[in-house]
């Protein structure tokens, strides 16, 4: 189907035809959901070994009773399995509860209201807060800033992560930024695994950057790998530490998708001086994580050979379904403008977008045929796209054949709408 200079005929043609196969699809009284990325039962499955795992042994192998109080740091079995996903050192890696999402909000409340060097260095003291968020991005990095007042600012994103010209650019001109949201393998939503130049551009921003200045570094898919080849991530860590910039940097992490979503472990990677920031306020918060549960994890995935293996069934329930969507916007796509998508090697989401102006109506429209995706506008602070454009699949819940038929719905939507917006122009 080419739009461009299509005669006006041709594209009632097209429109009534395409209506006439919504008006169908409607009729199915379908309700499917690609809205999250959330692990299928059959992902979640894999680790159900967790249960009982322990067989009543509560103490851990460095001799810690851990149905007790205490261990602010995690466990020191669940610091190595951080370091491991997080490719730091033990000793740099806070083992805390479930989510991730939440380390990175605990973490920036510290940093904006208590300083992570002091009082003096609270982010609010100096006024107004900036943030570089990187977009197409993740709508709940952006939810965090809103709640705490915090200005966000777009950064265009290429095939190499942030455009670094941009983020340099602007954090010297400014010194109310005070960080950057980064998603630097398989970013949620386009799939790019940042180049080794950008990682060590980021790294060296803290020599540039106002006082206070952190990159909130969430590697959420870190061993979310797909392809047998995946593209490595340069260490941040290395990078920064060769940059003499280890304080500027916060890396976060978790098992929420390898092992129980809502039952996991969440890491926090930062050099002496953060963690010993942060776990001050901390202290005033817990007086320990969930030690059982982490030493659980410890026992299902004991080193990065475990870890391999389980990320290996992971692919193999994933690949049909991201496999089942590339191929339904190839054959749709492939041979006009009426789209763009990014093939990610990883990670949970494939990220798409419709001409200027339409990404909300066809959002609409597969709503009413009964396909639910995200908001149009939610990978951008304050759900507000500028052009309109941007949608994320999440295919990773539905079986495979309930992905066949939601893409179905999706490229005859994305038809549609593209249909009767030539028909205005």
């Amino acid at each position: 189907m080419q739009l461009h200079n299509a005669p006006l005929e041709q594209l009632q043609t097209w429109e009534a035809e395409l209506s006439a196969k919504y008006t169908a699809f409607k009729d199915q009284k379908l309700n499917l959901d690609l809205t999250r990325g959330k692990p299928s039962s059959e992902q979640l499955d894999l680790a159900d070994a967790l249960d009982g795992i322990l067989q009543g042994n509560f103490l851990s192998a460095s001799g810690v009773d851990t149905r007790n109080y205490g261990g602010l740091d995690g466990i020191p079995e669940a610091r190595e399995l951080g370091a491991i996903l997080l490719g730091i050192p033990a000793a740099n890696v806070y083992a805390g509860g479930s989510s991730s999402l939440t380390l990175m909000h605990q973490a920036m409340m510290a940093a904006h209201f208590f300083g992570l060097e002091g009082s003096d260095s609270a982010w609010h003291k100096a006024g107004k807060v900036k943030f570089l968020c990187p977009v197409p991005g993740y709508d709940r990095h952006f939810a965090i800033c809103e709640q705490f007042g915090i200005e966000m600012i777009n950064v265009a994103m290429d095939s190499n992560g942030p455009v670094m010209a941009e983020v340099e650019a602007l954090i010297k001109a400014d010194p109310s930024i005070k960080g950057i949201w980064c998603v630097p393998k398989y970013s949620n939503p386009s799939g790019v695994v940042y180049s080794d130049e950008t990682v060590q551009r980021i790294a060296a921003l803290g020599k540039i950057a106002g006082p206070g200045f952190r990159v909130f570094w969430d590697n959420a898919y870190a061993v979310h790998d797909l392809s047998a080849n995946p593209v490595q991530l340069l260490s941040l860590f290395s990078a920064a530490q060769a940059a003499g910039t280890e304080d500027s940097i916060l890396q976060f992490g978790s098992t929420s998708k390898i092992t129980h979503a809502g039952a996991g472990v969440a890491f926090m990677g930062a050099s002496a001086a953060n963690l010993k920031g942060f776990q001050k306020v901390l202290s005033i918060l817990t007086i320990g994580p969930d030690k059982v549960n982490q030493l659980r994890h410890v026992k299902l995935i004991p080193d990065a050979t475990a870890l391999h293996n389980l990320m290996q069934q992971h692919a193999a329930i994933l690949k049909p379904r991201f496999a089942c969507v590339l191929k339904h916007l190839e054959e749709a796509f492939g041979d006009n403008d009426l789209g763009a998508w990014e093939s990610a090697d990883g990670g949970y989401f494939i990220s798409f977008d419709t001409r200027p102006g339409l990404a909300k109506e066809v959002v609409r429209l597969a709503g009413e045929a009964g396909v639910k995706l995200t908001p149009a506008g939610a990978t951008y602070p304050y759900g507000k796209d500028p052009q309109d454009t941007n949608i994320r699949i999440a295919p990773s819940v539905p079986t495979v054949p309930q992905v066949e038929s939601a893409m179905q719905v999706f490229v005859l939507c994305v038809r549609l709408a593209s249909v009767r917006q030539a028909m205005r122009a």
